[in-house]
């Protein structure tokens, strides 16, 4: 029996775990609607614009999320070393400790690609930018806290990959261990 949804809020996580089991392309409709629960009619009342607008709804909901438990805090942190502490503690929970994936990242690397470039490339971009200015605040200059801030996002990244690559993510929390020693 289908679910019963008041909104189309309580489908958005679940769509993301279909995109991220999937890929944008690999989420059918029969794959959506098993793993939202929701028949098809519940879910073109709620994303008239099909996968496009699930997509972007899903998207929505992570910039949010990253912009309030990372981007944010990074930004505005008195402490910058407590605020960069913040972001590894954030990511770890966000991506389950490695067994989470980044949605971001799959459609980065999925045919789908083009079509979210724009998204992809603000969410990369800001997190970057968030970071070096909290290295810049801590003394670094601006050149080299830019390096470092590509190298820590691009390290939880290829640090994410790997342990789900490898099915251990103890791995990609002792990437974090190590990137964070590295901004100290």
């Amino acid at each position: 029996m289908p679910r019963v949804m008041g909104d189309r809020s309580g489908a958005v996580p679940l769509l993301a775990e279909v995109f991220r089991t999937y890929g944008f392309e690999g989420a059918s409709l029969a794959r959506i609607s098993k793993g939202t629960g929701l028949g098809k009619g519940s879910i073109y009342n709620f994303f008239p614009g099909g996968k496009d607008e699930m997509a972007a709804a899903v998207l929505d909901e992570i910039d949010g999320w990253f912009r309030q438990q990372v981007f944010q805090p990074l930004r505005e942190a008195a402490d910058v070393r407590q605020g960069v502490a913040d972001m590894f503690t954030a990511v770890g929970r966000y991506f389950l400790s490695g067994r989470k994936v980044c949605l971001v990242g799959v459609f980065a690397l999925g045919h789908e690609r083009d079509r979210f470039a724009v998204r992809v490339q603000a969410y990369f971009a800001e997190w970057v930018q968030a970071l070096a200015a909290a290295l810049q605040r801590g003394g670094r200059d601006a050149a080299s806290a830019l390096a470092l801030a590509e190298e820590v996002v691009g390290g939880i990244q290829g640090a994410l990959v790997l342990a789900r690559a490898a099915d251990e993510p103890a791995l990609f929390m002792r990437a974090l261990e190590r990137l964070q020693q590295r901004l100290d």
